[in-house]
């Protein structure tokens, strides 16, 4: 359903009772049709202004904007031109440590407050009916909740927004932990892999030495056998 901002009253111009004591209804007819019609531009007018003050209002804000950045975009210019690649050097350490830029734009918050309504909504918005006292059956409830909110309640959608991002939150903890316990699971299974490595490495070298060993034994009787010999044929 579409929000009307600005309503032109009144609407129909010529479409009202003629009082019972009138002589001439042409004449009533085309009074009250003037009459209204009148009243039709003085409400136009009223909301023309509105516009065209809203229109220089945002008009005064983009020149305010585009002035700024015409101004640094000047000082950046001065500063290129300036700039001498074959007299300054700059090193990569310098450029490592240089501070990276951050924009010192501000993000509007609360853009929906009843303040911030245009001129006719307000308007709009006073002369609507107040909702019902419903209140006076909260405290005949059970649940604790407000009567009045089950036929309206402005923070609904509020509500819902919230609920909404605290779910995306807790998706986002629970694929982080998924993937935390898929990268510890990883690194167990490498470090599993690399002691067998290791051990099959210390089995390898184990079994050389023992081989090693078992020559240097059999050489070692060998040369004491040679010397028994000689020592009986003397």
């Amino acid at each position: 359903m579409p929000l009307v901002t600005r309503n032109i009253e009144p609407r129909h111009v010529c479409r009202q009772t003629i009082p019972t004591a009138v002589r001439s209804e042409l004449e009533c007819v085309t009074n009250i049709s003037l009459a209204n019609i009148i009243r039709q531009l003085g409400s136009l007018s009223k909301y023309a202004e509105d516009v065209f003050g809203e229109l220089f209002v945002q008009a005064g804000a983009f020149a305010i904007r585009v002035n700024t950045l015409g101004e640094r975009v000047d000082r950046l210019q001065v500063k290129v031109t300036k700039l001498d690649p074959k007299e300054e050097e700059v090193s990569l350490q310098a450029i490592t440590t240089r501070k990276a830029f951050r924009s010192n734009l501000t993000q509007d918050q609360q853009l929906f407050k009843r303040p911030s309504l245009p001129m006719p909504l307000q308007d709009t918005y006073v002369t609507c009916d107040p909702p019902p006292p419903l209140n006076n059956l909260s405290q005949y409830r059970d649940d604790g909740k407000e009567a009045l909110k089950f036929y309206t309640d402005p923070s609904y959608f509020f509500e819902l927004w919230k609920e909404k991002m605290l779910q995306d939150t807790k998706d986002i903890m629970k694929e982080r932990r998924k993937h935390r316990v898929g990268g510890l699971n990883l690194r167990k299974v490498e470090e599993q892999r690399d002691q067998e490595k290791r051990d099959q490495r210390g089995n390898d070298v184990a079994a050389i030495l023992s081989r090693r060993i078992a020559v240097e034994c059999s050489d070692s009787e060998d040369d004491s056998s040679e010397f028994d010999d000689d020592d009986w044929s003397e």
